[in-house]
């Protein structure tokens, strides 16, 4: 681990493992417990005053943040239970609202699902749906696949993250890991190492289930890490996507699909801001949610996050304010 000489607190993020030692940095030695059950996704250590030796901290490239964020912000999130806007290039938390309350996230899920995917397939591999496509819950989005149904895992994604098809999230998941409850052990696993601590998955597409939350703080690292993958970043900003599929009997299926991002369909966006893509989610535990990637005229890149709107209405107004204070 490398050693830096500051006198400044050192923040550690929760993925470091249990019992971590921290050596060769002057002549302490440091244990530090970790456990996922920690209120916050982070915590400190501070430099004894007879040392100034450092451990390069875990989180030394990400925000770190552990309480509310707002003064000086004109931001009305009165109708959100939770709320973030996060400058990626100088690390920066310019607004928090409740980043560390657990909720449910709806197909924000989908945004650990495609990272999963890509980190543990590869996007040319053939997908095949099994009998479990079939989701009956009223209301789910789906794009209407059906046992014995192919696609390349790149289509697969395409339609998970722009139609937010939850057939699709489990035919990902099945392929991937076996099983959803193997996928599922996977994205918990990677979320621990992102130190994503205080989520926990249970499905791959958001659905509402017990035990299934996440944290906006935890939604940012996830959201921040996803975006690294070019195909990911792709997707995210296509408005539309067409494709062709084959079902059981070697046919093709074409499949249409608009992406459910109102900025990617003509919602009015600040003067100087762009908005690259992102993620939207809708249940009725988890309300209305939305996550994106905006780039303000500096090419400087942020993340922002809503968990819990009451209505698409305030949704995108509460978005729109915490993309107005990019500009401030």
């Amino acid at each position: 681990m490398k050693c830096i000489n500051n006198n400044i607190p050192c923040l550690v993020l929760g993925a470091l493992l249990a019992g971590c030692v921290l050596t060769g940095c002057g002549d302490g030695t440091y244990e530090m417990a970790y456990s996922p059950d920690y209120p916050v996704s982070s915590y400190r250590l501070d430099s004894p005053a007879e040392s100034d030796d450092m451990a390069e901290p875990f989180a030394k490239d990400l925000c770190v943040v552990d309480k509310d964020v707002t003064a000086g912000t004109d931001v009305d999130m009165s109708q959100a239970s939770s709320a973030a806007l996060f400058c990626l290039d100088n690390n920066k938390t310019i607004y928090a609202k409740n980043v560390h309350e657990k909720l449910a996230p709806a197909s924000l899920t989908k945004i650990m699902t495609a990272l999963v995917a890509l980190k543990y397939g590869s996007p040319e591999m053939m997908l095949t749906a099994s009998a479990n496509v079939k989701i009956t819950e009223s209301g789910a989005q789906l794009c209407g696949l059906k046992e014995g149904d192919q696609m390349t895992l790149t289509q697969a994604l395409h339609v998970l993250l722009i139609n937010s098809a939850n057939d699709a999230a489990v035919m990902i998941a099945e392929g991937i890991g076996g099983s959803v409850e193997g996928f599922c052990e996977l994205m918990n696993k990677e979320a621990l190492a992102l130190g994503a601590t205080n989520c926990n998955f249970v499905n791959p597409h958001g659905l509402t289930a017990e035990n299934h939350y996440v944290t906006a703080y935890d939604m940012y690292l996830i959201f921040n890490e996803a975006v690294k993958y070019d195909l990911i970043n792709e997707i995210i900003r296509m408005p539309s996507y067409t494709t062709v599929y084959h079902n059981r009997e070697g046919n093709e299926i074409e499949l249409s699909v608009n992406n459910s991002n109102l900025y990617l369909q003509g919602q009015d966006i600040p003067e100087s801001i762009t908005v690259i893509g992102g993620k939207t989610g809708t249940t009725n535990a988890a309300g209305r949610c939305l996550i994106l990637l905006s780039r303000d005229s500096a090419g400087k890149s942020y993340i922002s996050v809503i968990l819990r709107s009451e209505s698409r209405e305030t949704l995108y107004g509460g978005m729109t304010d915490l993309l107005e204070e990019i500009k401030n």
